[in-house]
């Protein structure tokens, strides 16, 4: 059963993220040259929803170029753009990487963990097993129809910003503003904070 989102104190059984497991992941910094910032969506409404978000931020730690530096607490969702009722909720996270990838490569690996999971595009707000966006990458701003940065609605929609404002309430969404400020101008129901869930930062 889902709620109307509002927004309140982190989940602090989520975050913050335990200092030892930071320097781990700034030892790993050390080798990617030059790495830059990327934040991503994921979202499952089939399946186990929860595993599945899980092998998705494993998968992204995997790839070559690459280190996962923070995971968000879990929402769960009402689907976008469908009548109510007619598809399961969505668990909802962002994570936020550092990468030497481009954003080219990048949306490769994003279309290729999905793949992995069975991801089917044949219906647009269909059902899925995996969703992983782009959110954002550095500062980029493009129009590229392949690959939009940023995000084309990720201002619009509470299930980005609100996991996103958790990992990083100073997030600026380039072009838009502080993600707090866009936060704050939704009143979107069917948003709600997931405290009995938790998504594991890669060790």
């Amino acid at each position: 059963m889902t709620a109307p989102f509002a927004k309140g104190p982190t989940d602090p059984t989520v975050q913050p993220v335990p200092a030892s497991v930071v320097d781990r992941v700034d030892a790993a910094d050390t080798t990617l040259h030059n790495p830059q910032r990327a934040v991503i969506s994921l979202g499952s409404n089939l399946g186990n929803r929860l595993e599945t978000l899980q092998g998705a931020v494993d998968a992204l730690e995997d790839t070559p170029g690459i280190r996962v530096k923070a995971v968000s607490p879990v929402y769960e969702t009402e689907p976008w753009g469908v009548d109510p009722g007619s598809q399961p909720s969505y668990f909802n996270a962002v994570v936020v990487l550092k990468t030497t990838l481009p954003p080219s490569s990048l949306l490769e690996r994003a279309h290729a963990v999905e793949e992995a999971f069975h991801r089917v595009r044949d219906e647009r707000w269909g059902p899925r097993t995996l969703d992983v966006d782009i959110v954002a990458y550095d500062g980029v701003v493009s129009d590229d129809p392949r690959l939009t940065l940023p995000h084309p609605r990720a201002h619009e929609r509470a299930f980005v910003l609100a996991p996103w404002h958790d990992v990083d309430p100073d997030a600026e969404l380039p072009g838009r503003g502080p993600v707090a400020g866009l936060l704050g101008a939704i009143t979107e129901p069917g948003v709600a904070p997931r405290a009995d869930l938790e998504l594991r930062l890669p060790e």
